[in-house]
């Protein structure tokens, strides 16, 4: 039987300091991320013990040494946060890693609070980068581009069971990959290529992709990340790696994005996904469907046929609404599988009903308005604006943000749910407990990581206690334990009794 698949995000966030083009983008990352986090409290450092960035899922390690954490990296700019996530920096931005969620729908609450601190943070560090009474702006962007050649990531993370064979998850989710752009896509002024016929395209990140399979994350990307630190337990887990995909302003995309993967990888666990039809050239692929606003452009197939992107989708729904009819599957698989096909239904119709569901269409008619309205071509550097705007993470500002507001975009969350969310953890994983250990014990706790918390209790030497299960320590397993102990100490002796 299929494992839970708990899930999370991590988002690299566009940052500018408006005025100071040449103001250091990690400094002014790092002033975000501290601003948010400077609170006078001890700051706990994140623990790397457990974490090697070149330990290979196909069996190896590759040459070389992982970098050293500079000082920045385990000091100020990287902290643990009260609702379990992590936020730092990463690559020259301000990187939020969402706590583990057992569901779709939790994802999306914890991924839309990520924007919430994003503007609360550089609200508050916007004043460390004035060199004049009046403070400068810094405006974060939840996007994956900066229109002149650089990308920077949004990547998912699912646990899967060991037992399943990696090449055997590489050969049945590329092509899911590589067409759930289309239902999922960010949008894009532009392409990488010099292509006067795509001034507009469906994924922000497919044009930086280069190969099928690898370990990089930031050259030569790959389909299909092999990185292998599961953060849990090595015997029993994989964490899959996804870094193909955008960031999405909408929720609905965020919610099909990973519930649709999600079942993709269960039905693969239970061996019931028969093999999808395999493509021909998968990077080209993914290139050719991106620049296809109409979604009807055919890929060849390695057996000779074509297919477009919305055939070889409803190849994975059908097989995963089998599979709801024969297996057990979560409570929320239903749900997703409705949102999963009305999507399609759709893209098969007429992409542009989307307006208000996915981001690429609804930005595609944002940016259609104001060019027709105004006589602009594609490349006006207004309409590049407009472009970056849509992501602007600020509620009275951003774009998307605003016809939220005016009531063109869907909603499936809601916001008083999101705002808990900042500071309280989900529930039923076990970033409950880490969430409650560093807001109860937080001069205690010297360090944490995804799967380990290490207190100092006046010991010796420091007490670690793994976290090797996600599913382990929510608040039905540990909250009566956390509320009868009022020092770390406490918490110590009753977990070593």
């Amino acid at each position: 039987m299929a494992l839970t698949k708990y899930m999370g995000t991590e988002t690299e966030f566009g940052i500018t300091v408006v005025g100071r083009p040449d103001f250091n983008p990690v400094l002014a990352s790092s002033m975000v991320v501290n601003a948010y986090t400077a609170d006078g409290h001890p700051r706990a450092r994140w623990d790397y013990e457990e974490e090697n960035p070149l330990r290979d899922a196909r069996g190896f390690t590759q040459p070389g040494a992982p970098d050293a954490p500079t000082g920045e990296d385990i000091g100020l700019a990287n902290s643990i946060l009260t609702n379990g996530a992590r936020f730092y920096v990463d690559h020259a931005h301000p990187e939020y890693s969402s706590p583990e969620c057992s569901n779709p729908h939790d994802v999306v609450i914890w991924d839309k609070a990520g924007e919430r601190i994003l503007e609360v943070a550089a609200r508050r560090a916007a004043a460390l980068v004035a060199d004049s009474p009046e403070p400068s702006r810094i405006v974060i962007t939840k996007n994956n581009t900066d229109g002149k050649g650089a990308a920077y990531g949004m990547h998912e993370n699912y646990i899967v069971d060991r037992r399943v064979p990696f090449g055997q998850l590489v050969r049945q989710i590329i092509p899911f990959f590589v067409t759930r752009q289309l239902m999922v896509g960010a949008g894009r002024i532009g392409n990488e290529f010099g292509l006067d016929d795509v001034p507009y395209q469906i994924a922000q990140r497919a044009d930086f992709f280069e190969v099928e399979v690898g370990l990089e994350t930031t050259l030569k990307r790959p389909i299909v990340n092999t990185r292998d630190e599961p953060h849990a337990d090595p015997e029993r887990f994989r964490r899959l790696h996804v870094i193909i995909g955008d960031a999405n302003m909408s929720e609905i995309c965020t919610y099909l994005k990973v519930g649709s993967c999600a079942l993709v990888l269960q039905m693969i666990e239970d061996g019931f996904l028969p093999d999808a039809p395999t493509l021909a050239k998968p990077v080209k692929a993914l290139h050719d469907l991106s620049h296809d606003l109409t979604c009807t452009r055919t890929v060849p197939l390695k057996d000779g046929r074509q297919a477009t992107g919305i055939e070889l989708q409803w190849h994975y729904l059908e097989q995963a609404q089998k599979y709801r009819e024969t297996r057990d599957v979560p409570d929320w698989a239903g749900d997703v599988l409705a949102t999963w096909e009305r999507v399609l239904t759709a893209l098969e119709r007429d992409p542009m009903e989307l307006d208000g569901v996915v981001d690429w269409v609804t930005k595609h008619r944002l940016l259609r308005h104001y060019a027709e309205r105004d006589g602009l071509s594609w490349d006006h550097p207004r309409l590049r604006l407009i472009d970056v705007q849509y992501h602007d993470v600020r509620q009275d500002k951003g774009l998307y943000n605003h016809l939220v507001a005016k009531g063109r975009c869907e909603r499936l969350v809601d916001e008083a749910a999101v705002q808990d969310a900042i500071t309280t953890p989900p529930a039923d994983t076990r970033a409950w407990f880490r969430g409650r250990c560093l807001d109860k014990f937080r001069s205690s706790v010297t360090a944490a990581g995804w799967d380990a918390i290490i207190f100092d209790v006046g010991r010796d030497t420091l007490q670690r206690v793994p976290m090797m299960d996600p599913g382990r320590g929510g608040r039905a397993m540990t909250e009566d334990l956390l509320n009868r102990c009022d020092t770390a100490a406490e918490l110590i002796e009753a977990l070593q009794g």
